[in-house]
């Protein structure tokens, strides 16, 4: 069957196409998205205004019609972070509906954990053992641990490279002078903060293989020296603490404007850049994790992968 899933998340609405069946590696057909960075528009009192609903509908058009064209034989969409913690989420996703129509689920941060988590089992299986899951969105972080498909620990925090950004380097695309010494400083001792009680949560739990997926830790990889993406998602990428160090060192003296010049980074998400490796590097000290492995499926994979899981046998 075709399969679409649209994914409204924090930076992204992004439409993957894929064909496939139960027991088989799903195969991408088609793909596409459009940046709104929906989680930098939330105003002070955490809505996300008219334009940004309009662009949201607009895209969310857009997509529809891209499956509808492409003969897709269910579509699975769903919103994460930036919807999820709008306080006038459910008008937004009333007048998507309305619209578009389109109806999208609403994860919670614990969802997106368990079905990222799903699609990293999946992709290096059993002889993995117990993993570890590390997924730095636009709006969160999630954290999952587990030895079976389904995690024992799942978690979500409000530290999204985009959420940070805004919040706390209070940095755009075109800023022109890096954040100080000092607002890195105490963003750093609030991620610290926040992931307390996760160490604490995840001091009984161990692993075999520590993990990493999403487009921040797959950039942060290719900084410090990964295969670029033109070499294949077969390809093995890793990121070690150490290179992530030495990464986190010159980036954070670079204007965000001139971050989109480096090998590997996106335009749309190059400010973002350093709130993700502060995020990244304190994850991976708290927990002790010195090397990451790079996977290339991440939630909408889980998406995916979940719902073949539940159709009927044939």
């Amino acid at each position: 069957m075709r399969l679409g899933v649209l994914d409204v998340g924090s930076n992204t609405v992004h439409l993957l196409v894929v064909d496939a069946h139960r027991g088989a590696h799903p195969w991408p057909a088609h793909s596409e998205k459009a940046v709104l960075r929906l989680a930098e528009q939330l105003t002070p009192d955490g809505a996300l205004p008219e334009t940004a609903a309009d662009a949201l509908v607009e895209a969310v058009g857009t997509a529809r019609a891209s499956a509808t064209a492409l003969e897709v034989d269910q579509l699975l969409a769903f919103a994460t972070s930036a919807v999820r913690d709008a306080t006038n989420s459910a008008q937004v996703l009333a007048r998507v509906q309305e619209t578009t129509g389109v109806r999208l689920e609403v994860l919670s941060g614990a969802d997106e954990a368990r079905m990222t988590f799903l699609a990293v089992r999946r992709w290096f299986g059993w002889s993995a053992g117990r993993l570890l899951v590390l997924d730095i969105g636009g709006g969160s972080l999630e954290i999952a641990a587990g030895v079976d498909e389904d995690p024992d620990v799942a978690v979500s925090l409000p530290l999204g490279a985009g959420r940070l950004t805004r919040d706390r380097l209070v940095v755009g695309p075109q800023s022109a002078v890096p954040p100080g010494p000092q607002v890195v400083q105490e963003l750093q001792e609030y991620v610290d903060s926040l992931l307390d009680p996760v160490v604490e949560q995840l001091a009984e739990v161990s692993w075999e293989r520590p993990v990493a997926t999403s487009k921040t830790f797959r950039t942060l990889a290719r900084l410090a020296g990964a295969a670029p993406s033109g070499a294949g998602i077969w390809t093995r990428r890793r990121l070690t603490r150490g290179g992530l160090r030495q990464v986190l060192g010159f980036i954070r003296h670079i204007a965000p404007a001139q971050l989109a010049e480096l090998d590997g980074v996106s335009a749309a998400r190059a400010h973002q850049l350093l709130a993700g490796a502060v995020v990244a590097e304190s994850v991976m000290r708290r927990l002790g994790v010195d090397s990451l492995d790079i996977c290339p499926w991440a939630l909408r994979e889980g998406v995916i992968l979940d719902r073949l899981d539940r159709l009927a046998p044939e």
